[in-house]
């Protein structure tokens, strides 16, 4: 548990330190709310540096889940034919590969080509992260400007922020939830024997097998976590930012 929060921590910090930065660069005076359309592109600019934190951290968290879901599948398949637990316990073990985020790393550093291997999948990691953060932040600024009637937020109660914060999240992930499908396809596809030569084949491929629902496969999970942790993330981070002054 220790681990994913630590990443999530990292994640967020420099999400919103780069979306601060932006904010400086674009302000066309000391203390002068930005636009909507200035959130966009500061949200744009957070998206391109937190890719390069996310494709690697996704990666490994992606191979877990991938070798989880896998192990548990052998399980019900071995038990379900020759009804033994130790039967069914040594195929799970067969097909675990990885004992831990270390040891994911450790094994693409050593055979998929190094630094490089675990930043397979950038490019749709990008194409994710640029879009979607332009969205939730433009999103949320508009509908604070929206909710306090004019550019000055500042008197926007708790409730307010974090209903901006939820729906802010939530256009995320409309936005560009088939890109992380993709992203997704493409960072668990074997090293040596892969099925998709890149992002567009991995999207016609998809779509050709599983139709338009394979790309929102596990949307509804991804939107019912996203709202409220976005919520409160906007909500944490406008009290931080208020205490700092």
């Amino acid at each position: 548990m220790g681990a994913p929060l630590a990443t999530v921590a990292a994640f967020n910090a420099l999400l919103f330190t780069v979306r601060g930065q932006m904010e400086t660069l674009l302000r066309s005076a000391p203390g002068t709310p930005l636009t909507v359309n200035q959130q966009f592109i500061a949200g744009a600019g957070a998206g391109v540096a937190v890719s390069f934190l996310a494709t690697p951290t996704e990666l490994i968290k992606c191979r877990l889940q991938a070798q989880g879901a896998g192990a548990a599948a052998a399980v019900v398949t071995e038990a379900g034919a020759a009804g033994t637990a130790a039967t069914a316990t040594a195929t799970a073990a067969a097909t675990v590969k990885y004992g831990g985020p270390m040891d994911v790393a450790k094994q693409v550093l050593r055979s998929e080509g190094g630094v490089r291997g675990l930043y397979k999948g950038l490019f749709p990691t990008l194409a994710r992260e640029v879009p979607g953060n332009a969205t939730m932040f433009g999103v949320y600024e508009a509908l604070k400007q929206y909710m306090a009637g004019g550019t000055d937020t500042s008197g926007l109660g708790r409730g307010s922020l974090m209903l901006a914060g939820g729906l802010a999240g939530g256009a995320f992930w409309v936005s560009v939830y088939p890109t992380d499908v993709i992203k997704s396809v493409i960072q668990i596809d074997d090293y040596k024997n892969p099925k998709y030569s890149g992002s567009i084949d991995a999207f016609k491929k998809i779509l050709k097998s599983e139709g338009i629902g394979g790309l929102y496969k596990g949307f509804g999970p991804a939107m019912a976590r996203s709202v409220p942790a976005n919520a409160a993330c906007f909500l944490a981070y406008e009290i931080t930012r208020s205490s700092l002054g």
